[in-house]
């Protein structure tokens, strides 16, 4: 275990540069004194780790100082990153570091900007579910990573497929579906690879920039999207207590507080959806208007209690 530590060791300085012997211990989960007798250990084997004073101080490796993991080429490596960059594991965190380690350095940013491009459930593989879908999710993998634009023969809703050319920013897992997060002519494009019938990627580089905060772009899509949807305007009146019981993504137009009560403008998909989320809050949220919505309300309570007022 000690050998093992160490190597981890020496690959988070190499990989991270300077850190404390704080942070050492809280990334291998030893004290800090077990990190103190390492680093003497290395020093003492002749790995050429140095102490830096002051408040900013901690340890580092000299400059130009390389470790050799031999055995994998930079597909390898960088298919490894990215399977694994949204898994949390102890072990393979430890096994991705080195895996950084082994690509050379003009590589190692691409791959690590690479496993930042999906974002996933945490318990799912990149993977998991690949099955008889032609390979297009395999085929959009290898578009993202290697930033290249992608063909994809693609059927929106109620039309027939068509192909289009894609320039891919990152991919997303979300309740078991599948999302190319893209741009088309230059405008937002967001592809759902279940009605993809087929895919295959371009010789021309992508026109992505390059730092790409996936998760923050799928929330803001994903926002716009669900605000797009939301067409039915309804007032409600609920405690300022329960404010935050309403959905998050809810659509709020106008908020206004009267006492303990808030007064909300929100707006909903439609009257299933508004029923469906202001049933969940009852008794506490009472629906102002529109009047339509505020009786089929009250006359699912009196059904629900009805039952009750028999003997």
């Amino acid at each position: 275990m000690r050998a093992d530590r160490l190597l981890s060791l020496i690959l988070l300085l190499r990989h991270r540069g300077r850190m404390s012997a704080a942070a050492l211990a809280r990334e291998l989960e030893v004290s800090t004194r077990t990190v103190l007798r390492d680093i003497d250990a290395l020093s003492v084997a002749g790995v050429p780790v140095y102490a830096e004073r002051g408040r900013t101080g901690g340890f580092a490796l000299l400059p130009g100082y390389t470790t050799d993991l031999t055995g994998l080429t930079h597909d390898e490596a960088r298919a490894l990153l990215v399977a694994g960059a949204r898994t949390p594991s102890p072990a393979l965190a430890s096994a991705m570091r080195k895996v950084v380690a082994a690509l050379p350095d003009a590589q190692r940013d691409t791959a690590t900007r690479a496993a930042g491009r999906v974002v996933q459930r945490p318990e799912r593989m990149l993977n998991d579910r690949a099955s008889d879908d032609g390979g297009v999710l395999r085929t959009v993998q290898e578009a993202v990573f290697s930033a290249r634009r992608v063909r994809l023969l693609y059927a929106a809703r109620d039309e027939e497929p068509r192909w289009r050319t894609v320039d891919p920013l990152g991919l997303v897992d979300a309740g078991g579906q599948w999302y190319l997060l893209g741009t088309r002519d230059g405008a937002d494009r967001t592809y759902r690879l279940s009605r993809a019938g087929a895919a295959e990627v371009l010789d021309e580089p992508a026109a992505t920039a390059g730092d790409v905060d996936v998760a923050a772009l799928w929330e803001a899509r994903r926002t716009r999207f669900r605000e797009g949807l939301a067409t039915l305007p309804v007032r409600i009146r609920i405690p300022a207590a329960r404010r935050g019981a309403l959905p998050s993504n809810l659509p709020v137009d106008a908020e206004e507080r009267d006492g303990h009560h808030l007064v909300l403008d929100v707006r909903f998909g439609d009257r299933d959806h508004a029923m469906g989320v202001l049933w969940s809050l009852s008794p506490d949220a009472e629906v102002l208007s529109p009047p339509d919505l505020r009786r089929a309300l009250a006359e699912r309570a009196r059904a629900t209690a009805r039952p009750y007022d028999r003997p």
